[in-house]
């Protein structure tokens, strides 16, 4: 075997272990930050195990090789994109959306986003102009594309923002099957 395939071996497998580590490595702080705490350990000992491996093999003659540093960031920042990717294909977790229709428009929205299936609650707030209504909903981050479908589809005007949601329990939210206790 040629010395220079052995070489060009090596940079691929420092690249790719680089590319998994790196995207377990987005899939452990995802399922952290969604208090999957066990199944983050897991994914950390394996992400952690394929590092060690690896950084020991960069290593192995010294810093001497530039082929291996390349292929170690590259793997590094593809790694961080492949694991963006995966995250947003996997949608794990809930989000809240609040929107902030106009006064004319909250009794209409609020119908359509209940008709199609989605929990909204309500809640009065105060603005610079004066009162105004604001919708909550809780949803699978999954169902967010189609929340937002709804919400631009009536008006891609109306102002809204999202934000990750931790922990629900209880309350409406499709495809869970959940309603609020007591009712």
């Amino acid at each position: 075997m040629e010395p220079w395939i052995g070489m060009v071996f090596g940079y691929i497998l420092i690249f790719c272990a680089r590319v998994a580590d790196m995207s377990l490595d987005v899939l452990r702080m995802l399922l952290l930050t969604r208090g999957r705490k066990w199944q983050a350990s897991l994914v950390g000992f394996l992400e952690v195990s394929i590092f060690i491996m690896i950084l020991n093999y960069v290593l192995q003659d010294g810093l001497t090789d530039p082929g291996k540093i390349i292929a170690y960031a590259a793997g590094f920042a593809t790694g961080n994109l492949a694991g963006s990717i995966m995250e947003e294909r996997l949608a794990m977790g809930f989000v809240s959306l609040q929107v902030f229709p106009p006064v004319t428009k909250v009794d209409e929205l609020t119908a359509l986003f209940r008709k199609e299936g989605f929990g909204v609650t309500l809640v009065t707030g105060e603005g610079r102009d004066g009162y105004r209504k604001i919708l909550f909903l809780f949803l699978k981050r999954k169902n967010l594309p189609r929340a937002l479908k709804v919400l631009n589809n009536y008006d891609p005007r109306i102002f809204f923002s999202v934000s990750d949601a931790r922990i629900i329990h209880g309350g409406i939210i499709p495809g869970r099957g959940s309603v609020v206790p007591g009712r």
